[in-house]
């Protein structure tokens, strides 16, 4: 039989790492303490902890809600930037990468990864299938890229394109046009695996490409589009790359 499918992109988070127990506040206000605690370090000029935190947390959630309208991400490094400038602080590219990193890494740690997703994607790519990842986010690819070098994926997804580099995100067509050029691929000929029936799906079906849906405790929420195939775990793609190749 003919293969089908050439290649495969993947979404990040609750689709290669599960945050959906993570209680994500609980994270974001231990990344700040952690960052806090740097700066300090740095002896750079900061505020009580509680008005630092304040206006980080404030500035996420300003970003984010615009980012609905706007249809783009912003970048966390970006950010943080900005809000250290506002401080202050007097930091190295270097040293603010640093700081976005150590205000991620607790929610990083507390995302989980099925046992046995490296191997079985690695058993994708030696089946000769092309693959990447395709992401909204606001978290800078420094941080994620170093995350799933850490999960040890990131050397089977030598693609990666992440929204907060970009002006357009998911399920806008630009960006998985780029994903597709950049692998050589056919949209008939690729399939995408992501969480989100609005996101993952919607673009992808647009596109022309196999949409695989994962999901635990799926709600549709008013959004009508419909995969192409669903998963409830990520171990369970095999099955459905196997109609395919």
């Amino acid at each position: 039989m003919t293969r089908q499918i050439d290649g495969i992109l993947f979404d990040f988070g609750d689709t290669l790492v599960d945050f959906e127990d993570v209680d994500v506040m609980a994270k974001f206000e231990e990344g700040a303490r952690s960052a806090y605690a740097y700066l300090e370090e740095l002896n750079q000029p900061m505020p009580e902890f509680e008005k630092y935190h304040r206006q980080q947390l404030w500035a996420v959630r300003w970003r984010y809600s615009a980012s609905f309208f706007t249809g783009r991400d912003f970048n966390a490094l970006d950010l943080i930037d900005h809000l250290g400038e506002s401080l202050g602080h007097d930091l190295t590219v270097e040293q603010i990468q640093e700081l976005t990193r150590r205000w991620y890494w607790p929610l990083g740690q507390a995302g989980t990864v099925e046992p046995g997703t490296r191997d079985m994607i690695a058993s994708l790519r030696d089946q000769g299938l092309k693959l990447g990842l395709i992401s909204n986010t606001f978290v800078p690819q420094e941080v994620l890229d170093l995350h799933l070098e850490t999960i040890g994926l990131l050397d089977l997804l030598p693609m990666r394109i992440y929204s907060c580099n970009l002006d357009f995100r998911k399920p806008d067509r630009r960006i998985f046009q780029m994903g597709l050029d950049a692998m050589d691929l056919d949209p008939a000929r690729a399939m995408y695996v992501g969480n989100s029936l609005r996101y993952d799906v919607r673009g992808a079906n647009r596109m022309g490409m196999i949409s695989v849906l994962k999901h635990r405790h799926h709600r549709k929420r008013g959004i009508f589009v419909k995969p192409d195939h669903a998963i409830e775990r990520l171990m369970n793609l095999p099955e459905v790359v196997e109609q395919y190749v």
